[in-house]
């Protein structure tokens, strides 16, 4: 038993210290001053490249040896009182010379021009039934007092009167001022008050629509939500289905009630027997992609190259270089430089007229082309001759006639037998027939 057992604590081995290893030294190098711990990291202690300045001496000022500089209560004015109030303040002072000059935030004071009347002005512009003479000038006063706070101006007003009729009374009695003193009506047309007058009506709509956003319970908030979000969802279905069905018939004519059609396709598209009948015209939905319509805001430019592509989709490359061409060659700028929406649809207009152009053009080549082919292969033939295509292996084939021997006994056997048959045509053979004459058997007599 030792001292273990009778405190009983634990019997455990008695453990030896271990000597710590010793590590190296490391050479500790100290970071140069103006120098920041990144760049010395990443130079690893190198000489910079370009030399390094102390910031701290940088930011130090110069001060003159002869500068003394002291703070000082000192009294002051302020030029946006009206009192002439004088009040204390601490000063910076130089040299014991105070500085000089007006407060330094009277700039901050800035005040409403409130507009004044005459007594003949007001008899002869500003005469209500509901406003008297007296309640007017109060209201006027206190606008220029309170710099048109009209909350406050409503809790200082002596008679009982809403924020909404005295925003209405001042500014009605302002622009009406500011036009009568005008010279024409004109000249104040672009004023804030003249351009955008103030609406009673409107203002108290708003207010109570805010109120009764602002009342509303959070199962209510929920609940609207949850119409908005079903609304939405509806909207967008019924325009992408919108959209399929534009895309499943595109080039379905409308015909109007003047005899004019409208039609969603390329000029490619009319075919050459509308250009002897009523005119064309174009409606203004016209070339309007599917994507477009889904959009609620887009750039004009942005409708117009769109509009142009889907316009030209039914044309080649060649035919899309030609367009540009030819408005290249009429002085006309591929892309207007004033995008109005006039502007847009006579350009569109003209590339439509351009591409019916060369659609007719390129018909017209082709009907040349027929014409002058059908011309070149015709010639003279018999009224009992049929006519045969021809054929290439005629054109390159020599006719060699019956007559010819080249077996000596073998021709002369022919001509006893063809002098016995008879022929189907006493008449000269057709040109283009190169093959001899089939011979006919006593059954066919």
């Amino acid at each position: 038993m030792d001292a273990k057992d009778i405190l009983g604590l634990p019997k455990t081995p008695l453990t030896i210290p271990q000597e710590k290893k010793s590590r190296p030294p490391k050479d500790s190098q100290r970071k140069p001053d103006g120098i920041s711990r990144e760049v010395y990291m990443l130079t690893g202690g190198l000489a910079p490249l370009m030399p390094s300045l102390d910031v701290s001496n940088l930011k130090r000022r110069p001060q003159s040896e002869n500068e003394k500089i002291t703070w000082q209560w000192l009294p002051f004015t302020n030029s946006a009182r009206k009192d002439n109030l004088q009040l204390y303040h601490w000063v910076r002072v130089v040299n014991s010379v105070p500085p000089t000059g007006d407060y330094s935030f009277a700039v901050y004071n800035k005040s409403v021009d409130v507009i004044k009347y005459t007594d003949e002005e007001y008899e002869k512009y500003l005469t209500d039934p509901e406003w008297s003479k007296e309640e007017t000038d109060q209201l006027f006063d206190l606008c220029e007092r309170f710099d048109l706070r009209f909350i406050v101006i409503a809790d200082r007003f002596p008679s009982s009167r809403t924020v909404e009729e005295l925003k209405n009374r001042y500014y009605t009695v302002s622009r009406t001022i500011l036009t009568a003193r005008a010279p024409s009506p004109a000249d104040v047309s672009g004023h804030p008050l003249v351009k955008d007058p103030y609406n009673v009506a409107q203002e108290i709509e708003r207010k109570r629509a805010l109120s009764m956003i602002l009342s509303q319970t959070k199962q209510q908030e929920c609940k609207d939500a949850e119409v908005l979000a079903e609304a939405k969802r509806i909207t967008e279905s019924r325009m992408a289905a919108r959209a399929a069905e534009e895309s499943e018939f595109p080039a379905t004519p409308n015909v109007g009630s003047e005899g004019t059609f409208a039609d969603t396709v390329s000029p490619f598209n009319l075919q050459l027997s509308s250009a002897a009948g009523a005119p064309i015209s174009i409606g203004d939905n016209a070339f309007i992609p599917a994507s477009l319509r889904m959009l609620r805001v887009y750039l004009r430019t942005y409708a117009l190259e769109q509009m142009v592509q889907a316009a030209s989709s039914s044309a080649g490359l060649r035919t899309i270089k030609r367009v540009e061409q030819t408005l290249q060659d009429l002085g006309v700028n591929l892309k207007p430089k004033v995008p109005t929406k006039a502007v847009c649809a006579e350009h569109l207009e003209l590339r439509k007229e351009i591409l019916t152009l060369l659609n007719l053009q390129k018909q017209l080549q082709y009907k040349e082309a027929e014409s002058s082919s059908h011309r070149d292969n015709s010639y003279a033939e018999t009224p009992d001759t049929p006519k045969r295509p021809n054929r290439i292996g005629d054109q390159d084939r020599t006719f060699v006639p019956d007559s010819v021997s080249f077996g000596g006994e073998r021709s002369g056997k022919r001509d006893q037998k063809r002098k016995g048959t008879a022929r189907i045509s006493e008449g000269p053979s057709s040109p283009a027939q190169s093959k001899r004459a089939r011979k006919l058997k006593s059954s066919d007599v």
